[in-house]
């Protein structure tokens, strides 16, 4: 009688402590042994950053026990700061931003590729009626990039030095993408730094035509776009970021071997229309974070100014003590 009293008693225990070591052990207990399985991803709306979305409609988040929202942000630069304070866990980043910041003494980690160019992808627009023909006749002109010594900046200074003209010699400006090709027309630029879908509207409705492809040369399949966390972040939850990779590896790869998924998951993101996205250059989605690749990108930096020392690119990749 007395055994048969104390079971429910011993049995209601065991629950409650079973419970209370659950909550205590919920990061080592989520799904696969994950540390986080939520995660607030921030993204630009454009093409670079297709692997995430269809990473998360092809279900390749849910198969790692990851639950992810996507958030748009406004820049890399924007970004990284989410990401140190903790309101994003990863975000979508360029590589120029991320050396400009870990040498400025902000402890990102690059833990996914995204985006290199491709020929036509990133080029100098100018009026029809323009009478600069090439980057060389740039020298004196006033250039709008989207943000000031960044890659856009990078990308026309390796540009104008092939032509003869040195960075000095013209004068960088800031303007947001939409209003480069208004700019253009009213005469308050002489010449702008265009990507998709800007340069095909451009192109096809404002009345712009190309004179330099900046994405050439050196800069020919220069490393972008990639996606960073914190340092501590990294530190604190290997094998989240871990499932991360695997889940974007696979829409990377998916990007990469079929435009038309690409085609299809951009305009659910984006402003870019479903006829629009059918005829845009889009960029090259890596499958591999290649150290070489990237040096590329950090050797230019030096080579024009904007790193004070020369930085091996192994230092802003995830795993490495850099």
């Amino acid at each position: 009688m007395r055994v048969s009293r104390l079971l429910p008693l011993t049995l209601a225990a065991a629950l409650a402590l079973a419970a209370c070591g659950g909550s205590d052990d919920k990061k080592q207990t989520g799904p696969n042994g994950l540390e986080k399985t939520n995660l607030t991803i921030g993204l630009l709306p454009i093409a670079d950053a297709a692997a995430v979305p269809l990473a998360q409609a092809k279900g390749y988040f849910k198969e790692e026990g990851l639950t992810v929202k996507l958030e748009t942000v406004q820049g890399g630069a924007t970004a990284t700061k989410q990401v140190m304070a903790g309101s994003l866990d990863v975000s979508q980043t360029n590589y120029t931003s991320v050396f400009l910041a870990r040498e400025n003494g902000t402890k990102v980690k690059v833990v996914a590729d995204a985006a290199e160019a491709k020929p036509n992808l990133f080029n100098l627009m100018v009026r029809k009626d323009s009478p600069v023909k090439t980057a060389a006749d740039l020298k004196g002109k006033k250039i709008a990039v989207n943000t000031l010594r960044n890659v856009g900046e990078l990308a026309v200074a390796a540009t104008l030095k092939a032509q003869g003209v040195a960075a000095k010699e013209v004068k960088f400006v800031e303007y947001p993408f939409p209003n480069m090709g208004p700019a253009l027309q009213k005469g308050d630029i002489d010449a702008a730094w265009v990507t998709e879908p800007f340069i095909t509207t451009g192109q096809s409705k404002q009345g712009l035509r190309t004179v330099a492809d900046t994405m050439t040369g050196p800069t020919a399949d220069l490393p972008i776009a990639g996606w960073q966390v914190s340092e501590k972040f990294a530190k604190e939850n290997p094998k989240t970021v871990a499932a991360f990779q695997r889940a974007v590896l696979k829409g990377q790869k998916l990007a990469a071997e079929n435009r038309r998924e690409v085609q299809d998951i951009v305009p659910t993101y984006t402003k870019i229309d479903k006829d629009s996205v059918k005829v845009i250059v889009l960029p090259g989605y890596p499958t591999t974070l290649n150290p070489q690749r990237i040096q590329r990108v950090a050797d230019l930096m030096k080579e024009f100014g904007y790193l004070r020392e020369s930085t091996d690119a192994k230092t802003i990749l995830v795993g490495s003590d850099g």
